[in-house]
């Protein structure tokens, strides 16, 4: 009996060990399969803004200087001094310039002495002449006579001889005569000329008396100033700057930079927002008034200046603060839109690993930085960095980008419809030239890891563009569903496709990591990638 029990007791023993095997294949079988986070597909209105920072100023700020050298007698205004046009701000001591205007005075007085007396000198060089041009009249009729004579006999021609030396020696006396009356003539130019420089010389020295009272140009508040009295001004190369005054601080605007990738979808008259670190919480609204063709490129990055208007009636904004904008580019209503975290995912075994171990995480940050200032210059970084760009195929990039510019820019000024089919096929155009000058395994890391930052770009810029979302099917399966991607805020993406709808629950990430599968484990799941 004592064996048969023995016998019974190990084939019970056998039996739980199996029952435990199998049970554990089991519950590591179930929890194999990994569980997905998921979010629904809403439907409501989707905005898209482009983002940056910027400087608070005056629209018309005007900066006083001084057009004259001198120590400042008195100042006659302070900070936040309001101030009507014309109104005295300042005064430079004016007593150098005073003796200059009396010095001027003289000199005009004495060009004008000089004048009469060059006067004087031309009429008696007129009666002289006059007097010498009678004496040769009279000698020309004494030489006529004396010839009359000569033909008759009664004289000799010795003596009509004498009578036409003496003729001659006067007309020359007289062409003499009419030589010192131009000399004098001139003489009587060049002293009136004397008087119009000496009075030039005395109106400046005028002007430079009154430039010692330094005058507000504009009306305005004074926001600085920059001298006390006392002080010593030069202007030998330009005007010293003394005080600025904003014309009208009820009127502000703010200059931003905007990357030349954002720039596109920059209009005037586009709505926007903006905040400042002085009233955290509150929200003040603007719009683009102007955008400058000026680029400004620093580091590679290349960004345009963006006036954007900021009302400020209760002069709560002072300028120089620094101000957050957003500006509306595009708004949609009544949409299918999906968080951007669902268009991003891939399950396991349908993307590309990332080159160096790179966690899907640090990818998406990466992808949502792109969509900032310098998306370009990062872009190429990464690209030379993880596809291991060699430098002729670098050259080939830079040269990619660059033609995608001058594009860009094109179609800055084209109507909305048309510049979207424009930048949709300059983005494909783009794709197609970086996949040629990549290697077969350059292009799939391409593919896997770089297309969708383009395609990011596309749907920020409300262009169509094709793309892909999760779903679980009926066995909790990931299935794949292509649709087309539309307008996206940076969280949320507008969706379109015949197999959608409101409601509809997309994959956006995994919940429960996958068990480890190796022996020696120590039972605990490492974490799994990390999809939003």
């Amino acid at each position: 009996m004592r064996k048969l029990e023995k016998r019974w007791i190990v084939l019970a023993l056998a039996i739980a060990v199996l029952a435990s095997g199998v049970g554990w294949q089991l519950w590591s079988k179930k929890n194999d399969a990994p569980e997905y986070k998921t979010a629904k597909i809403e439907k409501g209105a989707i905005t898209a803004a482009v983002s940056a920072s910027g400087t608070l100023s005056p629209v018309v700020s005007v900066q006083v200087g001084s057009q004259v050298s001198g120590q400042l007698r008195e100042v006659l205004v302070d900070f936040n001094s309001e101030v009507k046009q014309g109104q005295l701000i300042a005064r430079i001591d004016p007593q150098t310039f005073e003796y200059k205007v009396r010095q001027a005075q003289a000199d005009l007085e004495a060009a004008r002495a000089q004048e009469l007396m060059q006067q004087s000198s031309l009429a008696a060089q007129r009666a002289q002449a006059a007097q010498v041009a009678v004496n040769a009249a009279n000698a020309r009729r004494d030489l006529e006579r004396k010839q009359q004579l000569m033909d008759k006999g009664f004289i000799s021609g010795a003596e009509r001889d004498t009578v036409l030396a003496t003729y001659g020696a006067l007309a020359e006396q007289v062409n003499a005569a009419n030589a010192q009356v131009k000399v004098a003539e001139a003489s009587a130019r060049s002293a009136a000329a004397a008087i119009k420089q000496r009075e030039a010389a005395l109106a400046q020295a005028k002007i430079d008396l009154e430039r010692t009272a330094i005058r507000a140009p504009v009306n305005g508040i004074v926001i600085k100033r920059s001298v006390e009295a006392g002080q010593t001004v030069a202007a030998s190369l330009q005007a010293p700057e003394l005080f600025i005054i904003a014309e009208n601080l009820t009127d502000m605007r703010v200059d931003t930079a905007i990357d030349e990738s954002e720039i596109g979808r920059i209009r005037n008259g586009q709505n926007a927002t903006f905040t400042v670190d002085a009233f955290p919480g509150r929200s003040f609204e603007g719009s683009v008034k102007q955008i400058r063709k000026s680029a400004q490129n620093v580091s590679n990055v290349v960004t345009y200046m963006v006036e954007v208007s900021a009302p400020n009636p209760t002069r709560e904004l002072l300028p120089g603060m620094t101000a957050n904008v957003r500006i509306v580019t595009d708004k949609r209503e009544n949409v299918l839109k999906v968080p951007n975290a669902a268009l991003r995912f891939r399950p396991s075994g349908a993307q590309t690993a990332v080159a160096g171990g790179q966690s899907s995480s640090r990818q998406e940050v990466q992808n949502e930085g792109g969509q900032q200032g310098g998306q370009v210059a990062a872009l190429r970084e990464r690209m030379e960095k993880e596809l291991q760009l060699s430098s002729e195929q670098k050259d080939k990039l830079d040269a990619i980008f660059a033609g995608m510019r001058d594009k860009r820019a094109a179609a800055r000024d084209a109507a909305p419809e048309e510049r979207r089919k424009i930048m949709e096929r300059n983005r494909a155009e783009q794709r197609e030239q970086i996949n040629e000058i990549l290697t077969p395994e350059q292009k799939k890391k391409f593919e896997a890891e770089f297309d969708s930052v383009l395609a990011e770009g596309s749907r920020r810029s409300g262009v169509s563009a094709p793309g892909r979302i999760y779903v679980l099917d009926e066995n909790r399966k990931p299935r794949e569903l292509q649709i087309r991607t539309g307008l996206s805020d940076g969280r949320m993406t507008e969706v379109m496709g015949p197999d959608i709808g409101e409601g509809m629950e997309v994959i956006v990430g995994i919940a429960q990591p996958q068990a480890e599968s190796s022996s020696g484990s120590t039972g605990q799941r490492p974490p799994g990638p990390r999809m939003f």
